[in-house]
This record gives structure tokens, sequence and C-alpha cells, in this order.
């Protein structure tokens, strides 16, 4: 068996989020049925990050194990499956190696960027999240340093009964402006949890709009209790955009 290796940039819009799901329309089944229509065959592809629902990915990977009899050129295969993925899918960069990569269990970090404006821009509408009234910049800059660290984010995240734990170690946690009216937060942890990045962003925005305290945080993150009322940042402002590998292995370099 090869490993192939997948780059995939997404608009997650009309997406239930990466992982496959029985009722609802996935990234990975959509991918998955592409594969199929190409090769013949049911393949399973494992991704880097389970991204949630109207969740986006600039650089999203992947991979599956491909039969040796299964001949693609590797300068061919993206486009290959390209032709049978919609349009808001595409598969960047593919790689066919010979050793047993995995995209997941092998990632040390991943890293996000959510996406806000505070005034009304309808180019924006599916990859930014309009925040009103207005907030206080300095108090939302300044919220970001509370995440930084090897921290227990039960609070700050949803349920998911295949999570073991929920302790992630967040290695950059900042906001910058773009411009006037837009601002983009950075953050990369060696992990994720469910919901994790939103809920953080919705504390943050609270924050920034004076509506709790950044004392009240810091109280929420130790009682790893998610009655803690703060809601969830939209989805569409989210996008995944690297997943970071032992240099040894990284199959997608720059």
């Amino acid at each position: 068996m090869n490993s192939i290796v997948l780059k995939i940039e997404y608009d997650g819009t009309r997406y239930a989020g990466w992982q496959r799901q029985k009722n609802a329309e996935s990234v990975q089944n959509t991918i998955e049925q592409a594969l199929k229509s190409l090769t013949g065959l049911n393949l399973s592809v494992i991704g880097a990050g389970r991204t949630d629902a109207g969740v986006h990915a600039l650089w999203q990977v992947a991979h599956s194990r491909l039969p040796k009899m299964i001949n693609i050129p590797e300068e061919k295969l993206a486009k290959a499956i390209n032709y049978y993925l919609p349009e808001d899918i595409r598969i960047i960069k593919s790689r066919v190696i010979d050793y047993q990569f995995h995209s997941t269990k092998d990632a040390l970090a991943r890293e996000y960027h959510y996406f806000i404006h505070l005034v009304d821009r309808p180019l924006l509408r599916h990859f930014s999240t309009l925040i009103k009234p207005k907030i206080d910049v300095s108090l939302l800059m300044e919220s970001a340093k509370i995440f930084l660290g090897k921290k227990d984010f039960t609070t700050f995240s949803k349920l998911n009964k295949e999570t073991k734990d929920y302790v992630c170690n967040v290695q950059l946690c900042q906001w910058s402006q773009i411009d006037s009216d837009r601002f983009n937060l950075l953050i990369k942890a060696d992990r994720f949890v469910y919901g994790m990045v939103r809920g953080i962003v919705g504390a943050m925005i609270e924050v920034a709009r004076e509506k709790i305290y950044m004392e009240e945080i810091n109280s929420a993150l130790e009682q790893k209790n998610r009655n803690f009322c703060c809601p969830m940042a939209p989805a569409k402002g989210l996008i995944l955009t690297r997943v970071y590998y032992p240099e040894e292995i990284e199959p997608f370099r720059i």
C-alpha cells in the first residue's frame, strides 16, 4: 500500500463539517466519493483536523491508503480527484509516498485564523463574522493572552464522547488589525478539541463588549464547566490555515 497525502482547500459553508455523517453532507464523505469515482474503491480519507459545520480550510491535510495496483502519476492525482469534486472543495497538492504517514497522529500543531469585521460588508459574509454593537478593541487584544499555555479547555468546548481529555497547549493566540474595520485572530496549538476556537472567540468578544470581565474567563477555565454562559462565535469566520509536521515527514514543504 502507498499513502496518498492531500492538501485540501474548501469553503465549508454548505457542509456539516469535515467528518463523515449519516444524514448530512460532509467534506470527508465528498472526497471519499470522488476517490471512489476515480478508482472504483471505497477508500477512507483521514483529515488532520475535524472542522465543525460551516468552518473553512485553506490548508487541511488528509491521507488515504492506495493499493499499488492503482497507478496514477503523482503529478496528475490532484487534477484527477478534482474532476469529481464540487467547486467548493479543491485538492491543491497531492503526494504519493511509500511510508506510513498519518495526517492526524503525525501532526505537531494546527493553526487557525478567525476573522471579524465591524461594518457590514457583503463580500465578507461567508468568511468573516460581523460584530455588533461596538467593541473595545484593546480589551479584545488583551483577552487573547488568557488562553496561552497548556490548559484544560473543557469550559470552552463542546462535549465529544471520543475525546479523552480537553488539555491543549496553545502556542500562539493573538489578534491583529487588518484595516479600520477588520480584525484577525491567529491561534496555534498542539491540538484543538471540538468547538474550542469558537468558544474562545465567543468569550473574547463578550469581554470586548464589556459583558464579562477577564477575571471571569480565568475562573471559568479553572472550573471546567460548560455552563459558563458565553455564546460560541459563528463558524463562518473560522479557517484552518496550516497543519505542522516534523520536518523529516512534512509532505508539503514550503
